[in-house]
């Protein structure tokens, strides 16, 4: 059964139950969102969306997306996410691999090349907007009203939820499970950008591992604007809490509390704002989950401390298969104070495959697994670049990047492997290791970057005690937060480098 037949037949079983609640508290009950998704999908079609057309997303999480995106797969076109704020360089590589048929986006992306307020706007928060409108794509749909830019011919959304659509809805029924569904662009160059292909299987294989990790029912209330726990929220009955879009970390803490949340999912860095900005959390949750980065042992502390009543989880999951394992934070704290060396991730994920290399390089397989990369062969298994072992009971177990090795003489450094012991000490919200090249000898001096209150002088004294002799740092640098970058708000070591060439410690 695919995704969107999945979460049409949950919605035509429970159609007076509220599936989704919006940022600003509108509320949508599962029979309107099947009948939206239902009259996208028939007024697709009518204007001539094929099976396989590429369809260009640049519309951000919200209700409307929702039912846009689920509607294209439901009319059996593909939803390619392409990032326009990528630059347009990397963004116009980006369109040339996927050749989409259709372009869907808010208007205000349209008006963006036409109107200076809006370019400026965009400027000011880092954003160099591509011309929606002179793509060379034959259909265009937008969101909100319409705006100088949006070209003529343009579909709104309001106009094809406005639709009616045939019942029964069979049309479904016969789409291709193994098709691809989704396109999402993740890493690579304007040379050779890399986009991961799903099938609408492999989702649902993901979302199916998700509520048997995660049970999920009628009574729930998930708050996240992540995709991939919204959408096993859904077919599970439960209900979609929205947050605003740029939302502060006080507003998400409070609708917390306003929206009685059961779930919530964080990226650890946005946690710690949270919790900075209220230090604890609403006492209906039942479970926190974090993902995206890994949770250094500090934020893993403050969640339990934060929710009593939660199970805290970190989930370890790649775009191309997720989720592989989750661990609870007592698990992985249990492990960091044991002195094991690396960050648990967890038991793998019923079905999932696990293999290591030669090299330690962790190799993954599964229902899962994406098919592929987009204009690449399909994968049988995804070298993942991260370095694991399994422990004795068979829980994997990570033990660094192979990109993010460092050389010093004979040595071979993993920061992965080191900085969950460093971050769990006392003073230290968080630690990265980045090497700084020696153009000359090509070793490396290793420079620690910490946060928090611990000094170097105090650090100096106890890192031999936690890490081993050949990693202990040739500089030991204080910084106020760590450069991330990416919707995951991932490390950025690059601009860390830049960031600790000049320090001292």
């Amino acid at each position: 059964m695919t995704l969107v037949r999945q979460l049409l037949d949950q919605a035509a079983r429970t159609p007076d139950a509220v599936a989704l609640v919006a940022g600003d508290g509108a509320e949508t009950t599962y029979g309107e969102l099947r009948r939206r998704v239902l009259a996208v999908r028939h007024g697709l079609i009518a204007a001539g969306l094929e099976p396989g057309d590429g369809v260009l997303f640049s519309v951000r999480p919200s209700p409307q997306s929702l039912v846009l995106a689920l509607g294209v797969v439901a009319a059996r076109g593909v939803v390619v996410f392409a990032d326009p704020g990528a630059g347009p360089e990397m963004f116009t590589a980006r369109l040339r691999l996927a050749n989409p048929r259709w372009s869907a986006a808010e208007s205000i992306l349209y008006a963006g090349s036409r109107l200076r307020l809006v370019r400026a706007y965009a400027r000011r928060r880092g954003l160099l907007l591509p011309d929606l409108s002179d793509l060379g794509i034959p259909g265009h749909i937008y969101v909100g009203r319409r705006l100088p830019g949006v070209p003529p011919s343009a579909i709104p959304f309001d106009r094809l939820v406005g639709g009616g659509a045939p019942e029964p809805d069979g049309g479904e029924d016969d789409a291709d499970p193994h098709a691809p569904a989704a396109v999402i662009f993740t890493s690579g160059t304007t040379a050779h950008p890399r986009a991961v292909v799903h099938t609408q299987s492999s989702l649902a294989s993901a979302l199916d591992l998700f509520r048997a990790r995660l049970p999920l029912g009628p009574g729930d209330i998930v708050h996240t604007d992540q995709l991939m726990l919204g959408l096993p929220t859904l077919i599970s009955g439960a209900r979609w809490s929205m947050p605003p879009l740029f939302a502060s970390p006080l507003e998400f803490a409070t609708q917390l509390r306003q929206r009685r949340a059961t779930h919530t999912f964080c990226v650890p860095v946005h946690l710690a704002e949270i919790l900075d900005a209220d230090p604890t959390l609403s006492a209906t949750l039942r479970h926190v989950l974090l993902g995206a980065a890994p949770a250094p042992a500090g934020i893993l502390r403050r969640a339990v401390a934060a929710a009593p009543n939660a199970r805290v989880l970190s989930v370890y999951a790649m775009t191309e298969i997720l989720p592989v394992a989750i661990a609870t934070a007592e698990e992985k704290l249990a492990h960091t104070a044991s002195g094991a060396d690396g960050d648990l991730l967890g038991q793998p994920l019923p079905g999932v495959g696990v293999t290591l290399a030669d090299d330690g390089e962790l190799l993954l397989s599964g229902p899962n697994l994406c098919l592929g990369y987009l204009g690449d062969p399909p994968l049988k298994e995804l070298p993942t670049g991260d370095l694991a072992r399994l422990s004795p009971d068979g829980a994997l177990v990570l033990m660094g990047r192979k990109k993010d090795m460092l050389i010093r003489g004979k040595f071979n450094l993993y920061p992965g492997l080191y900085e969950p012991a460093i971050a769990a000490l006392d003073g230290v919200t968080e630690a990265a290791i980045v090497g700084l090249p020696d153009p000359q000898t090509g070793d490396e001096e290793v420079v620690l970057a910490v946060v928090g209150t611990a000094t170097p002088a105090h650090l100096r004294r106890r890192l031999p005690d936690v890490i081993d002799h050949d990693a202990l740092p040739d500089r030991i640098v204080a910084v106020p937060e760590l450069p991330r970058s990416g919707r995951g708000r991932k490390l950025d070591r690059d601009l860390l480098r830049e960031l600790v060439q000049g320090g001292n410690a």
